[in-house]
């Protein structure tokens, strides 16, 4: 069974148990806007809500990915008072920060360019899988600008170091850069890269999804702590995780050499 929902920057279609979002801006190679930004955390919100969603999809028509953010939007931006630009900055934020923390996990199909916002976009994600054909470039300094709302997750991606690099020279690197830097997970030719994320897609889908939404926590938790703090957060995680019904299923699964009830399509 499948649902699709038209916005006038998206598509969103439910199939495979997943939610496949993908920016339809061809001819601008999807570039993002207010809009954009709005439209993005409706799909999202569709995504969360749906019992029949276990993973999101993130893609863009055509030849791009994304092309980072569109022109027609930053020209509107320089007429802004200052407490429309702060609003409208922390709009952005807001979206990259609802992917990166999204329950459910986020794969990232890239193709062809991912400039500026459209790095942030793929990098927010949980696992981003690139056609050989992909390019990447964090190029907001070729503009006067800094890539601020998305660093985060460069940083946490790339590490400090090839961050200093590529964000101050701008500097376009090609897919198989991008996976030795650790910005992308796996790289595949162009026409393997569907083929690709449904098969991401089917491992997602068999695993239990409160465990991976939990996961997904307890890997953003001790990023910012050592062993040592960890050791309290990650044992009572543990001894809940445990306890639960899903994992309770999961394991009598296993013994029985069945699929979990839980296991999607």
């Amino acid at each position: 069974m499948s649902r699709t929902l038209t916005f006038s920057h998206w598509l969103y279609e439910e199939r495979h148990s997943a939610a496949f979002l993908t920016l339809n801006r061809p001819q601008i190679h999807n570039a993002m806007d207010d809009t954009t930004v709005i439209e993005a955390m409706a799909a999202l919100n569709e995504a969360e809500e749906s019992d029949r969603v276990r993973t999101v999809v993130i893609s863009g028509a055509g030849e791009s990915f994304c092309a980072g953010a569109d022109i027609n939007w930053m020209k509107r931006v320089r007429n802004f008072t200052k407490l429309e630009n702060i609003r409208d900055a922390e709009a952005l934020c807001e979206m990259f920060y609802r992917i990166y923390t999204f329950r459910k996990p986020v794969v990232a199909a890239v193709q062809g360019a991912a400039r500026g916002g459209g790095t942030g976009l793929l990098a927010a994600c949980d696992v981003v899988i690139a056609s050989s054909n992909a390019t990447f470039a964090f190029s907001e300094v070729k503009l006067g600008l800094v890539p601020a709302v998305i660093s985060p997750y460069l940083v946490r991606r790339l590490g400090e170091g090839p961050c200093r690099y590529y964000i101050l020279t701008g500097r376009k690197f090609d897919a198989t850069e991008a996976l030795r830097l650790g910005l992308v997970d796996a790289v595949v030719p162009p026409d393997e890269l569907e083929d690709a994320v449904v098969d991401h897609v089917r491992e997602l889908v068999a695993n239990g999804p409160e465990a991976m939404a939990t996961a997904k926590e307890l890997i953003r938790a001790v990023g910012r702590t050592t062993p040592e703090e960890a050791k309290v957060t990650t044992s009572r995680m543990l001894a809940r995780v445990r306890a639960e019904e899903e994992a309770v299923e999961g394991f009598s699964a296993f013994l029985e050499k069945r699929k979990p009830k839980w296991a999607g399509k």
